[in-house]
Protein backbone atom coordinates (compact mmCIF):
# COMPACT_ATOMS: atom_id res chain seq x y z
CA UNK A 1 0.00 0.00 0.00
CA UNK A 2 2.89 2.32 0.83
CA UNK A 3 4.35 1.79 -2.65
CA UNK A 4 0.97 2.44 -4.31
CA UNK A 5 0.64 5.76 -2.46
CA UNK A 6 4.24 6.73 -3.29
CA UNK A 7 3.73 5.87 -6.96
CA UNK A 8 0.47 7.87 -7.21
CA UNK A 9 1.94 10.89 -5.41
CA UNK A 10 5.14 10.91 -7.49
CA UNK A 11 3.47 10.31 -10.86
CA UNK A 12 0.69 12.76 -10.05
CA UNK A 13 3.20 15.46 -9.03
CA UNK A 14 5.24 15.01 -12.22
CA UNK A 15 2.16 15.28 -14.43
CA UNK A 16 0.75 18.17 -12.39
CA UNK A 17 3.87 20.32 -12.71
CA UNK A 18 4.26 19.45 -16.39
CA UNK A 19 0.71 20.56 -17.19
CA UNK A 20 1.06 23.55 -14.83
CA UNK A 21 3.86 24.83 -17.06
CA UNK A 22 1.56 24.65 -20.09
CA UNK A 23 -1.27 26.33 -18.17
CA UNK A 24 0.76 29.25 -16.78
CA UNK A 25 2.38 30.23 -20.06
CA UNK A 26 -0.81 29.71 -22.07
CA UNK A 27 -2.65 32.05 -19.72
CA UNK A 28 0.24 34.55 -19.87
CA UNK A 29 -0.17 34.54 -23.65
CA UNK A 30 -3.88 35.32 -23.26
CA UNK A 31 -5.08 31.91 -24.43
CA UNK A 32 -8.39 30.68 -23.03
CA UNK A 33 -7.66 27.42 -21.17
CA UNK A 34 -10.86 25.41 -20.96
CA UNK A 35 -9.62 22.48 -18.86
CA UNK A 36 -6.63 21.48 -16.74
CA UNK A 37 -6.77 17.70 -16.35
CA UNK A 38 -4.75 15.08 -14.50
CA UNK A 39 -5.44 11.69 -16.09
CA UNK A 40 -7.62 10.62 -19.00
CA UNK A 41 -11.06 9.08 -19.36
CA UNK A 42 -14.17 9.78 -17.25
CA UNK A 43 -14.08 12.61 -14.71
CA UNK A 44 -13.68 11.60 -11.08
CA UNK A 45 -13.57 15.10 -9.59
CA UNK A 46 -13.83 18.59 -11.02
CA UNK A 47 -14.32 22.21 -10.08
CA UNK A 48 -14.27 25.45 -12.05
CA UNK A 49 -12.32 28.57 -11.18
CA UNK A 50 -12.56 31.62 -13.41
CA UNK A 51 -12.43 30.34 -17.00
CA UNK A 52 -10.81 26.94 -16.37
CA UNK A 53 -12.27 23.63 -15.21
CA UNK A 54 -9.83 21.61 -13.10
CA UNK A 55 -10.41 17.86 -13.28
CA UNK A 56 -9.03 14.57 -12.07
CA UNK A 57 -9.83 11.74 -14.47
CA UNK A 58 -10.01 8.00 -13.99
CA UNK A 59 -6.92 6.76 -15.89
CA UNK A 60 -3.71 8.15 -14.30
CA UNK A 61 -1.65 7.94 -17.49
CA UNK A 62 -0.85 11.60 -18.03
CA UNK A 63 -2.75 14.85 -18.30
CA UNK A 64 -3.57 17.75 -20.59
CA UNK A 65 -4.46 21.42 -20.84
CA UNK A 66 -7.29 21.98 -23.30
CA UNK A 67 -6.71 25.34 -24.97
CA UNK A 68 -9.24 27.21 -27.06
CA UNK A 69 -8.70 26.63 -30.75
CA UNK A 70 -6.94 23.30 -30.30
CA UNK A 71 -10.17 21.38 -30.82
CA UNK A 72 -12.99 22.30 -33.22
CA UNK A 73 -14.24 25.55 -31.77
CA UNK A 74 -17.74 25.77 -30.40
CA UNK A 75 -21.09 25.41 -32.14
CA UNK A 76 -21.54 26.80 -35.63
CA UNK A 77 -24.66 28.97 -35.82
CA UNK A 78 -26.22 28.72 -39.27
CA UNK A 79 -29.10 30.59 -40.85
CA UNK A 80 -32.41 29.17 -39.69
CA UNK A 81 -31.27 28.04 -36.24
CA UNK A 82 -33.65 29.03 -33.48
CA UNK A 83 -31.76 30.00 -30.32
CA UNK A 84 -32.42 31.85 -27.10
CA UNK A 85 -30.47 34.93 -26.03
CA UNK A 86 -29.94 36.11 -22.45
CA UNK A 87 -28.75 39.72 -22.40
CA UNK A 88 -26.81 41.67 -19.79
CA UNK A 89 -27.52 45.22 -18.62
CA UNK A 90 -25.73 46.65 -21.66
CA UNK A 91 -27.97 44.61 -23.99
CA UNK A 92 -25.05 42.38 -24.97
CA UNK A 93 -25.48 38.63 -25.25
CA UNK A 94 -24.14 36.80 -22.21
CA UNK A 95 -25.77 33.43 -22.87
CA UNK A 96 -26.64 31.65 -26.12
CA UNK A 97 -29.17 28.97 -25.20
CA UNK A 98 -29.41 26.11 -27.69
CA UNK A 99 -32.17 24.05 -26.04
CA UNK A 100 -34.44 23.98 -22.98
CA UNK A 101 -35.13 27.66 -23.53
CA UNK A 102 -38.20 27.60 -21.29
CA UNK A 103 -35.94 27.41 -18.24
CA UNK A 104 -34.83 31.03 -18.70
CA UNK A 105 -37.18 33.93 -17.90
CA UNK A 106 -37.01 37.00 -20.14
CA UNK A 107 -35.16 35.05 -22.83
CA UNK A 108 -35.28 36.35 -26.39
CA UNK A 109 -35.84 33.65 -28.97
CA UNK A 110 -34.58 34.47 -32.45
CA UNK A 111 -34.14 32.79 -35.80
CA UNK A 112 -30.52 33.25 -36.84
CA UNK A 113 -29.78 35.04 -40.09
CA UNK A 114 -26.00 35.16 -39.70
CA UNK A 115 -23.41 35.26 -36.89
CA UNK A 116 -19.72 35.81 -36.21
CA UNK A 117 -18.56 34.30 -32.92
CA UNK A 118 -14.81 34.83 -33.36
CA UNK A 119 -13.98 38.20 -34.91
CA UNK A 120 -16.82 40.76 -34.97
CA UNK A 121 -18.84 39.05 -32.21
CA UNK A 122 -22.44 39.50 -33.25
CA UNK A 123 -25.61 37.57 -34.05
CA UNK A 124 -28.28 38.85 -36.43
CA UNK A 125 -31.75 37.41 -36.62
CA UNK A 126 -35.51 37.77 -36.38
CA UNK A 127 -37.17 37.84 -32.99
CA UNK A 128 -39.97 35.36 -32.37
CA UNK A 129 -42.63 38.08 -32.02
CA UNK A 130 -41.37 40.25 -34.87
CA UNK A 131 -40.30 38.27 -37.92
CA UNK A 132 -40.25 41.26 -40.27
CA UNK A 133 -37.46 43.32 -38.70
CA UNK A 134 -33.95 41.85 -38.46
CA UNK A 135 -32.00 42.77 -35.35
CA UNK A 136 -28.30 42.67 -34.56
CA UNK A 137 -27.01 41.75 -31.12
CA UNK A 138 -23.45 42.22 -29.88
CA UNK A 139 -21.88 39.28 -28.05
CA UNK A 140 -19.99 39.79 -24.79
CA UNK A 141 -16.40 38.53 -24.96
CA UNK A 142 -17.04 36.12 -22.09
CA UNK A 143 -20.46 34.92 -23.28
CA UNK A 144 -21.31 31.24 -23.01
CA UNK A 145 -23.19 28.61 -24.99
CA UNK A 146 -25.72 26.64 -22.95
CA UNK A 147 -26.65 23.15 -24.11
CA UNK A 148 -28.42 20.64 -21.87
CA UNK A 149 -27.65 22.91 -18.94
CA UNK A 150 -23.87 22.86 -19.59
CA UNK A 151 -22.16 26.20 -20.16
CA UNK A 152 -19.20 26.54 -22.53
CA UNK A 153 -17.44 29.87 -22.90
CA UNK A 154 -16.97 31.25 -26.40
CA UNK A 155 -13.43 31.97 -27.57
CA UNK A 156 -12.91 35.13 -29.60
CA UNK A 157 -10.11 34.72 -32.15
CA UNK A 158 -7.56 36.58 -30.01
CA UNK A 159 -8.16 34.07 -27.15
CA UNK A 160 -7.41 31.06 -29.35
CA UNK A 161 -4.07 29.25 -29.48
CA UNK A 162 -3.56 29.71 -33.23
CA UNK A 163 -3.94 33.50 -33.01
CA UNK A 164 -0.82 33.95 -30.89
CA UNK A 165 2.65 34.69 -32.19
CA UNK A 166 4.99 31.77 -32.87
CA UNK A 167 7.22 32.51 -29.81
CA UNK A 168 4.21 32.58 -27.48
CA UNK A 169 2.80 29.32 -28.87
CA UNK A 170 6.21 27.65 -28.67
CA UNK A 171 6.71 28.80 -25.09
CA UNK A 172 3.28 27.51 -24.04
CA UNK A 173 4.29 24.07 -25.33
CA UNK A 174 7.93 24.12 -24.16
CA UNK A 175 6.90 25.20 -20.64
CA UNK A 176 5.63 21.69 -19.80
CA UNK A 177 9.02 19.94 -20.09
CA UNK A 178 10.72 23.03 -18.66
CA UNK A 179 8.69 22.74 -15.46
CA UNK A 180 9.80 19.09 -15.12
CA UNK A 181 13.44 20.21 -15.05
CA UNK A 182 12.58 22.99 -12.59
CA UNK A 183 10.73 20.50 -10.36
CA UNK A 184 13.77 18.17 -10.39
CA UNK A 185 16.05 21.04 -9.38
CA UNK A 186 13.83 21.99 -6.44
CA UNK A 187 13.53 18.37 -5.27
CA UNK A 188 17.34 18.07 -5.27
CA UNK A 189 17.43 21.42 -3.47
CA UNK A 190 15.01 20.26 -0.77
CA UNK A 191 16.95 17.03 -0.23
CA UNK A 192 20.15 19.02 0.05
CA UNK A 193 18.69 21.42 2.62
CA UNK A 194 17.32 18.56 4.73
CA UNK A 195 20.12 16.03 4.36
CA UNK A 196 23.08 18.07 3.22
CA UNK A 197 25.18 17.58 0.09
CA UNK A 198 28.25 15.34 -0.17
CA UNK A 199 31.70 16.92 0.10
CA UNK A 200 35.11 15.50 -0.77
CA UNK A 201 36.69 16.32 2.60
CA UNK A 202 38.62 13.55 4.38
CA UNK A 203 36.02 13.44 7.15
CA UNK A 204 33.76 10.59 8.22
CA UNK A 205 30.04 11.12 7.80
CA UNK A 206 27.22 9.07 9.35
CA UNK A 207 28.15 5.54 10.43
CA UNK A 208 25.86 2.54 9.89
CA UNK A 209 24.80 0.60 12.98
CA UNK A 210 26.33 -2.72 11.92
CA UNK A 211 29.37 -1.40 10.04
CA UNK A 212 33.01 -2.22 10.75
CA UNK A 213 33.78 1.47 11.42
CA UNK A 214 31.40 1.71 14.39
CA UNK A 215 32.55 -1.66 15.74
CA UNK A 216 36.19 -0.50 15.62
CA UNK A 217 35.49 2.78 17.44
CA UNK A 218 35.51 5.33 14.63
CA UNK A 219 33.05 8.24 15.02
CA UNK A 220 31.26 10.75 12.88
CA UNK A 221 33.33 13.87 12.09
CA UNK A 222 36.66 12.07 12.62
CA UNK A 223 39.24 13.71 10.33
CA UNK A 224 41.25 10.98 8.59
CA UNK A 225 44.93 11.94 8.28
CA UNK A 226 46.35 8.64 7.02
CA UNK A 227 45.54 4.95 6.48
CA UNK A 228 48.37 2.45 6.98
CA UNK A 229 50.80 5.34 6.82
CA UNK A 230 49.48 6.61 3.47
CA UNK A 231 48.51 10.29 3.63
CA UNK A 232 44.80 10.98 3.07
CA UNK A 233 43.51 14.33 1.81
CA UNK A 234 40.06 13.60 0.29
CA UNK A 235 37.03 11.39 0.80
CA UNK A 236 37.83 9.70 -2.52
CA UNK A 237 41.22 8.68 -1.05
CA UNK A 238 39.44 7.02 1.87
CA UNK A 239 37.03 5.12 -0.39
CA UNK A 240 39.81 3.96 -2.73
CA UNK A 241 41.96 2.50 0.07
CA UNK A 242 39.05 0.77 1.82
CA UNK A 243 37.67 -0.79 -1.38
CA UNK A 244 41.10 -2.21 -2.27
CA UNK A 245 41.47 -4.06 1.05
CA UNK A 246 38.46 -6.32 1.73
CA UNK A 247 39.19 -8.39 4.85
CA UNK A 248 42.54 -6.70 5.52
CA UNK A 249 43.17 -4.82 8.75
CA UNK A 250 43.80 -1.11 8.15
CA UNK A 251 45.26 1.36 10.66
CA UNK A 252 43.40 4.69 10.60
CA UNK A 253 45.11 7.78 11.99
CA UNK A 254 42.36 10.26 12.81
CA UNK A 255 42.03 13.64 14.51
CA UNK A 256 39.22 13.87 17.05
CA UNK A 257 38.62 16.81 19.34
CA UNK A 258 42.13 18.18 18.88
CA UNK A 259 43.87 14.85 19.60
CA UNK A 260 45.30 12.22 17.25
CA UNK A 261 44.24 8.58 17.58
CA UNK A 262 45.09 5.35 15.80
CA UNK A 263 42.25 2.88 15.26
CA UNK A 264 42.42 -0.47 13.45
CA UNK A 265 39.51 -1.31 11.12
CA UNK A 266 38.93 -4.40 8.97
CA UNK A 267 36.75 -3.69 5.92
CA UNK A 268 34.01 -6.27 5.32
CA UNK A 269 34.11 -7.96 1.88
CA UNK A 270 31.17 -7.26 -0.41
CA UNK A 271 30.61 -8.28 -4.03
CA UNK A 272 29.62 -5.46 -6.39
CA UNK A 273 29.17 -6.14 -10.12
CA UNK A 274 31.17 -9.36 -9.88
CA UNK A 275 34.08 -7.75 -8.04
CA UNK A 276 34.89 -8.02 -4.31
CA UNK A 277 35.46 -4.70 -2.54
CA UNK A 278 35.83 -3.63 1.08
CA UNK A 279 33.28 -1.53 3.01
CA UNK A 280 33.29 -0.22 6.58
CA UNK A 281 29.79 1.31 6.82
CA UNK A 282 30.56 5.03 6.59
CA UNK A 283 28.74 7.63 4.52
CA UNK A 284 30.47 10.59 2.91
CA UNK A 285 30.58 13.89 4.82
CA UNK A 286 27.89 16.44 4.02
CA UNK A 287 27.35 20.15 4.43
CA UNK A 288 24.23 22.34 4.32
CA UNK A 289 25.68 25.61 3.03
CA UNK A 290 22.88 27.25 0.98
CA UNK A 291 25.29 28.16 -1.84
CA UNK A 292 26.69 24.63 -1.91
CA UNK A 293 23.17 23.14 -1.89
CA UNK A 294 22.03 25.32 -4.81
CA UNK A 295 25.18 24.53 -6.82
CA UNK A 296 24.88 20.81 -6.12
CA UNK A 297 21.19 20.80 -7.15
CA UNK A 298 22.01 22.42 -10.48
CA UNK A 299 24.90 19.99 -11.01
CA UNK A 300 22.71 16.94 -10.29
CA UNK A 301 20.00 18.18 -12.64
CA UNK A 302 22.59 18.70 -15.38
CA UNK A 303 24.37 15.38 -14.81
CA UNK A 304 21.18 13.32 -14.82
CA UNK A 305 19.95 15.16 -17.93
CA UNK A 306 23.23 14.37 -19.71
CA UNK A 307 23.13 10.74 -18.57
CA UNK A 308 19.59 10.19 -19.85
CA UNK A 309 20.49 11.71 -23.23
CA UNK A 310 23.50 9.38 -23.43
CA UNK A 311 21.27 6.37 -22.71
CA UNK A 312 18.82 7.53 -25.38
CA UNK A 313 21.69 7.79 -27.83
CA UNK A 314 22.66 4.20 -27.07
CA UNK A 315 19.07 3.12 -27.64
CA UNK A 316 19.02 4.82 -31.05
CA UNK A 317 22.42 3.37 -31.99
CA UNK A 318 21.27 -0.14 -31.06
CA UNK A 319 23.50 -0.61 -27.99
CA UNK A 320 20.29 -1.04 -25.99
CA UNK A 321 17.25 -2.95 -27.21
CA UNK A 322 13.63 -1.97 -26.66
CA UNK A 323 13.54 -4.63 -23.94
CA UNK A 324 15.64 -2.29 -21.79
CA UNK A 325 12.80 0.26 -21.67
CA UNK A 326 10.38 0.36 -18.75
CA UNK A 327 6.76 1.49 -18.69
CA UNK A 328 4.41 2.17 -15.78
CA UNK A 329 4.81 -1.38 -14.42
CA UNK A 330 8.60 -1.14 -14.42
CA UNK A 331 8.52 2.31 -12.83
CA UNK A 332 6.16 0.98 -10.15
CA UNK A 333 8.53 -1.90 -9.36
CA UNK A 334 11.51 0.46 -9.17
CA UNK A 335 9.54 2.80 -6.92
CA UNK A 336 8.85 -0.15 -4.62
CA UNK A 337 12.58 -0.89 -4.32
CA UNK A 338 13.55 2.77 -3.82
CA UNK A 339 10.79 3.39 -1.25
CA UNK A 340 12.33 0.75 1.03
CA UNK A 341 15.60 2.73 1.10
CA UNK A 342 14.06 5.83 2.70
CA UNK A 343 12.32 9.10 1.92
CA UNK A 344 15.42 10.88 0.60
CA UNK A 345 16.11 8.15 -1.94
CA UNK A 346 12.46 8.30 -2.98
CA UNK A 347 12.69 12.07 -3.47
CA UNK A 348 15.79 11.70 -5.63
CA UNK A 349 13.99 9.03 -7.65
CA UNK A 350 11.11 11.47 -8.21
CA UNK A 351 13.59 14.11 -9.42
CA UNK A 352 15.17 11.65 -11.87
CA UNK A 353 11.73 10.61 -13.19
CA UNK A 354 10.83 14.28 -13.63
CA UNK A 355 13.95 14.88 -15.73
CA UNK A 356 13.16 11.75 -17.72
CA UNK A 357 9.59 12.94 -18.37
CA UNK A 358 10.86 16.35 -19.49
CA UNK A 359 13.36 14.80 -21.91
CA UNK A 360 10.88 12.28 -23.32
CA UNK A 361 8.42 15.07 -24.07
CA UNK A 362 11.08 17.10 -25.86
CA UNK A 363 11.84 14.33 -28.34
CA UNK A 364 10.69 15.33 -31.86
CA UNK A 365 8.02 12.64 -31.93
CA UNK A 366 4.47 13.43 -33.17
CA UNK A 367 1.87 13.79 -30.40
CA UNK A 368 4.57 14.82 -27.88
CA UNK A 369 5.56 18.39 -27.03
CA UNK A 370 8.77 17.94 -29.02
CA UNK A 371 6.75 16.95 -32.08
CA UNK A 372 4.71 20.13 -31.84
CA UNK A 373 7.86 22.21 -31.37
CA UNK A 374 9.23 20.58 -34.53
CA UNK A 375 6.19 21.80 -36.48
CA UNK A 376 6.76 25.30 -35.05
CA UNK A 377 10.37 25.13 -36.30
CA UNK A 378 9.09 24.18 -39.76
CA UNK A 379 6.66 27.09 -39.58
CA UNK A 380 9.51 29.46 -38.70
CA UNK A 381 11.50 28.28 -41.74
CA UNK A 382 8.53 28.30 -44.17
CA UNK A 383 7.11 31.56 -42.89
CA UNK A 384 3.66 30.01 -42.58
CA UNK A 385 2.13 27.19 -40.50
CA UNK A 386 1.78 23.62 -41.73
CA UNK A 387 -1.75 22.69 -42.81
CA UNK A 388 -3.67 21.95 -39.61
CA UNK A 389 -5.36 18.84 -40.97
CA UNK A 390 -2.02 17.39 -42.07
CA UNK A 391 -0.42 18.20 -38.71
CA UNK A 392 -3.38 16.70 -36.88
CA UNK A 393 -3.10 13.48 -38.89
CA UNK A 394 0.64 13.22 -38.15
CA UNK A 395 0.00 13.68 -34.44
CA UNK A 396 -2.80 11.10 -34.54
CA UNK A 397 -0.55 8.50 -36.17
CA UNK A 398 2.23 9.36 -33.73
CA UNK A 399 -0.11 8.94 -30.78
CA UNK A 400 -1.27 5.56 -32.07
CA UNK A 401 2.33 4.38 -32.45
CA UNK A 402 3.13 5.61 -28.93
CA UNK A 403 0.23 3.59 -27.57
CA UNK A 404 1.54 0.49 -29.36
CA UNK A 405 5.01 1.13 -27.89
CA UNK A 406 3.45 1.56 -24.45
CA UNK A 407 1.69 -1.80 -24.76
CA UNK A 408 4.91 -3.52 -25.88
CA UNK A 409 6.94 -2.01 -23.04
CA UNK A 410 4.23 -2.84 -20.48
CA UNK A 411 4.11 -6.45 -21.70
CA UNK A 412 7.90 -6.66 -21.39
CA UNK A 413 7.64 -5.35 -17.82
CA UNK A 414 4.97 -7.93 -16.95
CA UNK A 415 7.13 -10.75 -18.34
CA UNK A 416 10.21 -9.44 -16.52
CA UNK A 417 8.62 -9.07 -13.10
CA UNK A 418 5.68 -11.49 -12.96
CA UNK A 419 6.19 -14.35 -15.44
Amino acid sequence: MQTVIAFIVIFGALVFFHELGHLIFAKRAGILCREFAIGFGPKVFSFKKNETTYTIRLLPLGGFVRMAGEDPEMVELKAGHRIGLVLDRDEKIKKIVLNNKDRYPNIRVIEVEDADLEHRLYIRGYEEDDEEVIKKYEISRDAVFVEDGVETQIAPWDRQFASKSLPKRAMAIFAGPLFNFILAFFIFLLVGLLQGVPTNDAVLGNLTEDGAAREAGLKKNDVVQSIDGKEISTWEDIVTVIQKHPGDELKFTVERGGTTQEISVTPKPQEVEGKEIGIIGVHSPVEKSPLKVVTNSAEQTYEWTKMIFVLLGKLVSGEFSIDALSGPVGIYQSTDVVAKSGIFYLMRWAAILSINLGIMNLLPIPALDGGRLLFFAIEAVRGKPVDRQMEGMVHFVGFALLMVLMLVVTWNDIQRFFL
